[in-house]
């Protein structure tokens, strides 16, 4: 049973191949799919597609509905999601991604901080698990396979 998981979260770290690593050497037989990593690509996606949009409110429009689209396709095809929230940049699109899996009644692991406990009391009561690490949130995956 082939699983596909989908990683939520910030685009800047490595984190996402810190669990593609992992679940390749725990031999988990997972597929990813997640945002597009590539940022600047992300926040232009609406140009590349509609033409040069004449202001920058129409430009993060246009790309936010094509990436919305996008999350909405992958995450739907996902059999899990995994919404890591780290502490150094906004979380905003983190939040809007665990929140969607729960609308969708998807398998929600959710990775913070000790110091993102009380931001985030009210999404980890909803999700299935919440976790402190990318380690933890493997040990979850693995049991999955047990």
């Amino acid at each position: 049973m082939n699983l596909i998981v989908y990683l939520a979260g910030e685009i800047h770290s490595s984190w996402r191949d810190e669990i593609k690593e992992k679940a390749k050497a725990l031999n988990l037989p997972l597929s990813f799919v997640g945002p597009m990593e590539d940022h600047s690509r992300s926040d232009s996606i609406g140009e590349e597609v509609l033409g040069v949009q004449p202001s920058p409110l129409y430009k993060d429009h246009t790309a936010s509905c094509i990436n919305n689209f996008r999350t909405q396709v992958l995450m739907n095809k996902a059999d899990i999601v995994i919404a890591l929230f780290g502490e150094k940049y906004k979380q905003w699109n983190t939040a809007m991604d665990a929140s969607a899996a729960l609308t969708l009644n998807k398998p929600l692991i959710i990775i913070r901080p000790d110091s993102l406990i009380h931001p985030l009391k009210e999404l980890s009561t909803k999700a299935n698990v919440t976790v402190d690490t990318v380690d933890q949130a493997m040990k979850v995956l693995t049991y999955v396979f047990e």
